[in-house]
């Protein structure tokens, strides 16, 4: 038995990344840290009075300089935008003021229309092959209020870009030979300075190559390609022919567009020229303030987003509901801004976002499927080659942090969620589903490779948790008072509280644990449980054994025995588990105290019966019955031997035998005893009555 004690020695601690759970539900909860277990601080997302100042005049510059059309779910008002940051950064209304004007005083950024031509469809094909070489012309005309309105007025509005935007001003995409369907994928930055005055044109031209009339003859595919030679003939050599143009005023884009437009035509001919699938951004150079002349643009961007969303999480704390990962229109609207006037990628949004949310998780609460969205993205997106060494140590940081906290949840599930919060499981659950995500990314396995498989680390930290969590209900239970009656009256609340728990495992959390990573809670923690239990039950019943058992002694053995058959019998099938079990065998340990359980027995029954003659009045207990009241304490008193056999269901077959013989023999004992006390009982209450048979019918009813 002591081999099998010893199994608990040898385990080897888990020796892993832990931090200080801040939880407002577990502030009190002091349960001793995992033995080797290093506590580390996520990073802070509490800013400095400086930096939270260059931060604020990043937020108004970028209200203050707002491009574009708003979407329709964002905030149109400037004002609304302006108060809202007030209220995000704790500003005092005459600080507020003082920073609006110095911000209004900075210098205005360089405004730039950032256009990717990514392909056409369905253009016009003037070669005599019947496809076109196109390429296209682009740039911005400024000054000019161009307006909308009837056809006549749209047509004046076709001059083509070489005649109207100064050459060095223009742009050209490559040229695209013999396609109807080109694809580009070219971006173009387009520098302009009133967006009320300035307007996106683009021409699409086919090349025109000189050839000889044979070549031309040689292309000929059809009777339309024979005209378009007469056609040719007639325009002067090298002329490229006019395919479609398109024009948008700046000022009705909205800040990112996405769009098939219509080529259009200069005249009538050919009204039907295709579509060119074009992308537009406004965006910012040379931003005045000091934060985007001193920091990387993803850098003020995670900042101002752990900002922002700090302070949704605590509104919605002080109005006593749970953050659901949903932005308010107005910070929606100002992340929103700031990161298509810095020209941040989709990606870079996407790891800000990770960064943000995941460093405020081990701060605040919130659900933790918030961070599904930004794992996804990444994921989709990885390439390692997208980020910069710093990037991707903090990047490596979030993970191994985010871990370490998760598994620091996961150890202290058992108060961090608990069962009487209806929704403890459904967050348990999601905890488990973003770390499994996580550990699952390409991004993960390459920036931390040695990290050990998910499972595994689970595992370790579950048992790690589970002894912890038994040494605190141990450590609960402590008895005031010293005393073997009193530390066995604790010993047996401890098991209770182990079975209870470990029901609450079977039912409850093992197939939250089997569902996500495969792990048997249960089967883990019965193991662990069990060496625990086992250890102290010995050590109890060795102290108890070197005395006399006194009655009190011996009840509260018995009660213990009973739960540690209940115990036992929790335990789960060979082949969940490895090895014997330290409960195997237990009740060997009870052998001494077992003749103070059957003598207890015995005397209680006896006590009862002798208690009930003496208060039988043998008369009949109702018309349709004809026993006595002792009578019926008799038979509880058989019942209640019965269900005492029942419940010591000893294991020996050799030593069970021997108990059920003694308790017959009790049994009957306590028959012939209950005859000879009734048949006193009735002489007693006959004695100096004239009717002598009056005895035999109280025996008759007894």
């Amino acid at each position: 038995m002591a081999t099998g004690l010893s199994h608990l020695q040898r385990r080897p601690p888990l020796v892993r990344q832990a931090i200080k759970i801040r939880r407002r539900r577990v502030r009190d909860l002091q349960d001793p840290p995992a033995h080797g277990a290093q506590e580390i601080e996520p990073a802070s997302h509490h800013l400095s009075p400086e930096e939270r100042a260059l931060l604020y005049e990043e937020a108004l510059y970028t209200v203050l300089h707002r491009l574009g059309q708003p979407e329709p779910s964002h905030v149109r008002e400037a004002s609304e935008l302006l108060l809202y940051l007030q209220e995000a950064f704790h500003m005092e209304p005459e600080e507020h003021q003082q920073m609006l004007q110095r911000v209004q005083k900075l210098e205005k950024p360089i405004f730039c229309l950032k256009a990717t031509v990514k392909q056409a469809k369905g253009i016009l094909g003037k070669d005599v092959s019947g496809f076109s070489d196109p390429y296209c012309l682009l740039g911005i005309e400024q000054g000019v209020s161009v307006q909308g309105g009837s056809p006549g007025s749209r047509r004046r509005q076709k001059a083509v870009v070489r005649h109207t935007i100064p050459e060095e001003h223009t742009h050209r995409t490559q040229v695209i030979e013999q396609t109807l369907n080109p694809v580009w994928e070219e971006t173009f930055i387009l520098e302009f300075e009133d967006i009320s005055s300035s307007s996106f044109h683009l021409d699409m031209w086919d090349m025109d190559t000189v050839e000889s009339v044979r070549q031309k003859l040689g292309e000929l595919t059809d009777l339309h390609g024979l005209r378009r030679i007469f056609k040719e003939a007639r325009k002067d050599k090298g002329q490229d022919d006019f395919l479609g143009n398109i024009v948008v005023r700046l000022q009705d884009l909205r800040c990112r567009e996405d769009h098939w437009y219509p080529l259009e035509p200069c005249t009538e001919t050919y009204p039907d020229r295709g579509q060119c699938h074009l992308q537009f951004q406004l965006i910012h150079k040379r931003r005045a303030p000091a934060a985007s002349r001193s920091q990387p643009s993803y850098t003020v961007h995670l900042h101002l987003l752990q900002q922002l969303v700090s302070h949704e999480v605590t509104q919605h704390q002080a109005g006593s509901t749970s953050w659901d990962g949903s932005l308010s229109p107005q910070a929606a609207t100002i992340l929103f801004l700031h990161a298509t006037q810095k020209d941040l990628s989709d990606f870079h949004q996407s790891m800000a976002q990770w960064l943000a949310y995941s460093r405020l998780y081990q701060s605040l609460e919130f659900p933790s499927s918030c961070l599904l969205h930004p794992i996804t993205s990444i994921e989709y997106q990885w390439i390692q080659g997208r980020l910069k060494g710093e990037q991707l140590e903090e990047l490596a940081a979030s993970f191994s942090s985010l871990l370490a906290y998760g598994l620091s949840l996961i150890r202290k599930f058992r108060s961090v969620f608990p069962l009487s919060m209806a929704d403890s499981p459904a967050r348990l659950q999601s905890l488990l589903r973003v770390l499994v995500q996580m550990c699952k990314m390409k991004a993960f396995g390459e920036l931390c490779p040695d990290s050990a498989p998910l499972p595994r680390l689970v595992t370790e930290t579950l048992r790690t948790g589970t002894t912890e969590w038994f040494h605190l209900k141990q450590q609960h239970h402590q008895p005031m008072v010293q005393g073997l009656l009193e530390a066995g009256k604790a010993l047996l609340s401890l098991v209770q509280d182990v079975i209870g728990d470990l029901l609450q495992c079977r039912h409850t959390w093992n197939k939250i644990f089997q569902n996500t990573l495969k792990v048997d809670l249960f089967s883990m923690a019965f193991v662990e449980l069990q060496w625990l239990v086992a250890k102290r039950v010995q050590d109890h019943t060795a102290a108890v054994a070197g005395s006399p058992v006194s009655p009190e002694m011996g009840e509260s053995l018995f009660q213990l025995y009973v739960s540690l058959k209940e115990l036992y019998q929790l335990r789960p099938g060979p082949t969940d588990r490895d090895g014997a079990l330290a409960l195997d065998g237990f009740h060997r340990w009870f052998q001494p105290a077992v003749p103070s359980w059957l003598q207890k027995t015995y005397s209680v029954a006896l006590a009862r019966v002798q208690r009930a003659v003496r208060m039988d009045e043998l008369v009949p207990l109702g018309e349709l019955t004809k026993h006595s009241t002792s009578a019926v304490d008799l038979s509880t008193c058989f019942a209640q031997i019965s269900h005492t056999a029942r419940q010591l269901d000893w294991p020996d077959p050799e030593e069970a035998f021997m108990i059920t013989v003694k308790f017959v023999e009790d049994t009957c004992r306590l028959a012939l005893v209950y005859c000879s006390l009734i048949k006193a009982r009735a002489r007693e209450l006959s004695a100096g009555q004239k009717d002598q048979g009056q005895a035999a019918n109280m025996l008759e009813v007894g």
